[in-house]
């Protein structure tokens, strides 16, 4: 099972972040925070963080800590492993400003994370005998995030050169983290895209051990989603449909094991193929990438066939069109994997 879905709390939003927060309590999730966000600190910062802390570790939360050097001068603390017993971090991220022998000296004592969006490539940080985690940056400003060749160059080079958990953010729906407001994803072509969608490629695609919102909230809708997959393994498809075919919602279909990469064909649907009641020649629109299609009769046994496309195909009088995957999660058919199982879903 995927590990559960991170959340990024902030000092400053914390307060508005607690309704969220509690409908994840007790089910092992994480945090990441970061103790050196300039606009944040004021004169009642340090209690405040404190304080947002002291919650999270009573309520399970394990917190994962971006600090600098500054960060240690703004908690009048001289040693970083006594701020993290301090303040119940569990896992740091060292940033800017510590050098490879201060890093080899805190990791033999807790678990750190590295900077994964700015690894040197010709000479990527190695460290054997100790957990790590190679946590991505995320880009408040929009042209900015990683695209997907760089994201993947890095990847496969910290794969290559030792056994760190790759961690990466997506973006938020609900409440926007400014002072951009406009998401922060780890990966730019994700910053448009609902969080689901956003989640299950990082997951699916390019083997991310763990994914965190970068933004203040996700919506229950969102949320709902991501952890029913989580739970289930079941990767549900939000489709509108043609009215005569509201009856293949919220049912379990299998992607055949041997479907072409254009199209995916449900197992389940060649079982009543040629069954039932005649399906009439009608609908046979242009094929696009994210429709879903039922074979006519005019495919002899094969009429009753469900198909969702991959790929653009051109129209065909023996195929029907009956639905299409709602726009902004039509990635999704990046997704899914021959043999997995799928659920057609009302968004």
């Amino acid at each position: 099972m995927p590990k559960p879905l991170g959340i990024s709390v902030y000092v400053s939003t914390f307060e508005l972040q607690i309704p969220m927060l509690e409908k994840l309590k007790g089910k092992n999730s994480s945090i990441f925070t970061s103790f050196h966000i300039s606009e944040e600190v004021n004169d009642s910062y340090v209690t405040k963080a404190k304080d947002m802390c002291k919650w999270l570790h009573q309520h399970g939360f394990q917190i994962i800590a971006d600090v600098s050097p500054k960060t240690l001068e703004i908690f009048a603390q001289h040693d970083l492993i006594r701020f993290a017993e301090d303040m119940h971090v569990s896992v740091l991220r060292l940033d800017y400003g510590f050098d490879e022998q201060e890093i080899t000296r805190t990791a033999k004592q807790i678990p750190i994370a590295f900077n994964a969006s700015t690894l040197n490539l010709d000479a990527p940080f190695v460290l054997e005998g100790h957990k790590l985690y190679a946590m991505h940056n995320f880009y408040p400003r929009p042209e900015t995030g990683l695209d997907w060749k760089l994201f993947e160059t890095i990847n496969q080079t910290i794969k290559q050169n030792g056994s760190a958990q790759l961690v990466a953010f997506i973006p938020g729906d609900e409440i926007l983290r400014g002072p951009i407001y406009e998401g922060l994803p780890t990966i730019e072509t994700h910053r448009e895209l609902p969080p689901y969608v956003a989640y299950l490629d990082l997951i699916k695609n390019h083997s991310v051990y763990q994914v965190f919102i970068g933004d203040v909230t996700i919506s229950s809708e969102q949320l709902k989603l991501i952890e029913d997959y989580r739970s289930s393994k079941i990767i549900s498809l939000p489709v509108r449909f043609e009215s005569d075919f509201d009856y293949l919602y919220d049912h379990v279909y299998t992607i055949r094991i041997d479907s072409p990469s254009g199209l995916m064909r449900l197992q389940e649907s060649r079982g009543y193929a040629s069954q039932g009641k005649t399906i009439n020649v009608q609908h046979c629109t242009e094929r696009t990438r994210g429709k879903v299609t039922i074979d006519n009769e005019a495919y002899k046994r094969y009429s009753g066939e469900i198909q969702i496309m991959r790929q653009h195909y051109p129209k065909d009088g023996r195929v029907n069109v009956i639905g299409e995957i709602i726009e902004g999660y039509v990635p999704l058919v990046d997704c899914v994997k021959n043999g997995e199982k799928i659920r057609f879903v009302k968004i």
